[in-house]
């Protein structure tokens, strides 16, 4: 006689959730992009301001993955001006990942929050036309009005993107890791660049 072999109910529960609830990695679009290049596009917090050369967050990223990151920081840059020099800086470099970290000048300008979501919206979606894979930096900025997480999350989910929440969390309340008010320093951006790292590792692996 011969035996059945029972799966256990919390394995098949497990296989179940894997089918139905797919990973956030498999979630991302243009997995199998033929770009070349990982950049990340973004303002201050990307170009590195308040620490010195080589220390901006990017510089620190490649140490960790061991692929060149492309710098495509501005400070000052708010969405709006990123959107004018997309073309140049991320859609001509052949780009397989872009990471994007805009917003924080948008907040303090006082840019409403739905004209910074559709900006960032729009800078998604011309990336991802490109045929490029997106990571969105998302940052919790202190609005009584707005949550500037749950956009961020909501672009993420929408767009198809894989997002790093908060990442500035621990950094912005904690001197020793700042260079000034709104800045980090060294040591902060070496912590943003772990952050990224993790993640952003799990994503190239998922691509192949």
């Amino acid at each position: 006689m011969q035996r059945k072999f029972a799966i256990p109910a919390a394995l098949l529960a497990l296989l179940l959730i894997w089918l139905l609830f797919p990973s956030k990695y498999s979630r991302v679009r243009n997995l199998q992009s033929n770009g070349t290049n990982i950049i990340a596009f973004g303002d201050s917090l990307t170009a590195g301001y308040g620490a010195g050369a080589g220390e901006d967050y990017p510089s620190g990223l490649t140490k960790l993955i061991g692929r060149d990151v492309i710098n495509a920081g501005v400070s000052g840059d708010t969405t709006d001006s990123a959107l004018a020099r997309i073309d140049a800086d991320v859609l001509q470099r052949s780009p397989r990942i872009v990471i994007v970290g805009l917003g924080g000048n948008d907040f303090l300008r006082g840019a409403p929050i739905t004209s910074t979501e559709a900006n960032l919206r729009t800078i998604v979606k011309q990336i991802q036309q490109s045929g490029a894979m997106v990571v969105i930096l998302g940052f919790n900025f202190p609005s009584l009005t707005a949550s500037y997480g749950k956009m961020y999350k909501r672009v993420a989910s929408d767009e198809g993107c894989l997002l790093i929440p908060d990442l500035l969390d621990g950094i912005i309340g904690n001197p020793s890791l700042k260079s000034d008010e709104i800045h980090p320093n060294a040591k902060g951006y070496a912590l943003m660049a772990e952050r990224v790292s993790g993640p952003l590792r799990k994503l190239i692996k998922k691509a192949g």
